[in-house]
């Protein structure tokens, strides 16, 4: 085809569909695989955020179309403030914001709900690289979480930075069976989280 040439266009028949993304099916892992294998790398899956200001409305249609299960906030990309799961879009802690604000669940927003980075648990990319998945549920369990940051050290010009996430259920759905995790409280405003949940 000679550089110039204009490419042949035609009409389209009506209702012609649009293409749609199939992700490929999610490997499965046994407990001695390599714990990168149940990793989300951001440097290769684009981080899916949301601002903490979002409604939680706007928030739930964010995953739905990007179909995930975890939004990361941030207000000025690339600091992270915290993560908001699908199960943060529902549960007591939104009951009790809602009856504390008297607002709706229409006017609360992702702040009310997003687990703050203080109350966040994260791993070195280079232990992980050396563990098996098998140490990945052990420290889900120990600390009682369902997803754990993973870091990775400054190098040269690069400051250090949150290189992937490990999920609960991404773990569960790659082995096929469920992991039970305890809920256990972690520092004094967790604790004080739990008791005013209680009340």
């Amino acid at each position: 085809m000679l550089p110039d040439s204009p490419l042949p266009a035609r009409s389209l028949p009506a209702g012609i569909p649009v293409a749609q993304t199939s992700p490929s099916p999610t490997a499965a892992v046994t407990l001695d695989s390599p714990a990168l294998d149940v990793m989300t790398d951001l440097t290769q899956v684009r981080a899916a955020t949301t601002h903490p200001t979002t409604t939680l409305r706007q928030a739930e249609q964010i995953m739905i179309h990007q179909g995930v299960r975890m939004l990361f906030v941030v207000s000025e990309m690339p600091s992270l403030e915290g993560l908001i799961t699908t199960t943060d879009l529902r549960g007591d802690r939104l009951v009790r914001a809602a009856q504390q604000r008297h607002a709706r669940y229409e006017e609360l927003c992702v702040a009310d709900a997003m687990t703050p980075l203080s109350m966040l648990d994260a791993i070195d990319y280079e232990a992980l690289k050396r563990a098996r998945v098998s140490n990945l549920v052990a420290t889900l369990k120990k600390h009682g979480r369902n997803h754990l940051l993973v870091i990775e050290a400054a190098s040269g010009s690069a400051p250090e930075r949150v290189r992937g996430v490990i999920s609960r259920a991404q773990i569960e759905r790659q082995l096929g069976t469920v992991i039970e995790v305890p809920e256990i409280a972690h520092n004094f405003a967790e604790i004080a989280h739990t008791f005013a949940e209680t009340e």
